[in-house]
């Protein structure tokens, strides 16, 4: 890849999750120069094993789906490259995107670069990451076929993680600090109805320990003082994720979480700028959310790049009075 993209775009979009891909599907067919430029594919829809609530489509993996995205999109004209933003600052008319491989300018820009997994933050997470220590159940998984591995969480990843490792593991520990789940009520049923399934409540694991990989885990009760040991050989973290949005912090405004505050049509406070799925303040964070919210974002900066030309852009459907 070059150190400089030349041309400038229409629309760039950071992120190639659900959102930034619809947007880049709904920009291309407005006839836009659009560029989706992501660190990963797919984002979080991507590593989901099992996605069963997206409309018009019964069961599929996330990956699956996310390839269907891209597909569209690039048979519209968009354009997708890899690369993770270091910084965005505004020149003249333009945006300028830089990476740590490349520099790039559009005249609008949808950040919908998603949310990161957030870390247990304790002794041996570290040390023993990518060595028995995962965040993605649907990539690491297959290498814990016929093992015993423990899940740390209480809402819906670690519930769909659960689920499709006990499909692979001899056994598998849900760990939950809290005595009730947040996720969905048919899919906790499901897994307290499975053999393989052990769960662990009112509980949190303090260490990890090993040798080169991971050997168990120390697991202590909230109700009191008691620490057990589990012999254990994978820990799958699925605690939520956190906004990682600190390189934009300065051009616009961001909520207490770090999330970025967006009005009902997806504009940010800084004109050109538009944002949507799991990164902004909508308090839904699904697929099919992101997907409406990625279209939105396309068709908002269609209008204000028609507008800086001092075009007319009428709204799709106009109620009459």
């Amino acid at each position: 890849m070059s150190k400089d993209i030349k041309d400038i775009y229409d629309v760039i979009i950071i992120g190639g999750g659900p959102g930034g891909l619809t947007a880049a599907l709904y920009s291309s067919r407005r006839a836009l120069k659009t560029l989706v430029l992501t660190k990963d594919f797919g984002g979080q829809a991507a590593i989901t094993y099992d996605i069963e609530n997206y409309p018009g489509v019964e069961l599929t993996d996330g990956l699956s789906l996310m390839q269907k995205f891209a597909k569209q999109a690039q048979g519209f004209g968009a354009e997708i490259k890899y690369g993770e933003v270091k910084k965005i600052e505004k020149t003249g008319d333009q945006f300028k995107i830089k990476t740590q491989d490349q520099d790039c300018s559009s005249r609008a820009l949808i950040l919908a670069f998603g949310l990161t997994p957030r870390d247990l933050d304790i002794p041996g997470e570290n040390q023993f990451r990518g060595r028995g220590v995962s965040y993605c159940a649907t990539c690491d998984g297959p290498l814990y076929k016929n093992k015993t591995v423990a899940v740390i969480g209480g809402g819906n990843s670690a519930l769909d993680a659960t689920e499709y490792l006990a499909k692979l593991s001899k056994k598998v520990y849900l760990i939950h600090r809290r005595d009730q789940f947040r996720g969905e009520e048919m899919v906790v049923s499901r897994i307290k109805k499975n053999p393989k399934v052990e769960m662990i409540l009112s509980s949190e694991i303090i260490e990890i320990k090993g040798d080169k990989i991971v050997k168990s885990i120390l697991i202590k009760n909230n109700g009191g003082s008691d620490v057990k040991e589990l012999m254990v050989d994978g820990i799958f973290v699925e605690i939520g994720y956190s906004a990682k949005t600190d390189f934009i912090k300065d051009l616009i405004k961001l909520n207490d979480s770090g999330e970025i505050i967006t009005d009902k049509d997806t504009n940010t406070s800084y004109p050109g700028i538009f944002a949507c799925g799991d990164v902004t303040n909508c308090a839904y964070k699904q697929v099919v959310i992101s997907a409406g919210e990625g279209a939105k974002a396309a068709l908002q900066a269609y209008k204000y790049l028609g507008l800086q030309r001092g075009e007319k852009i009428l709204p799709d459907w106009e109620i009459k009075k």
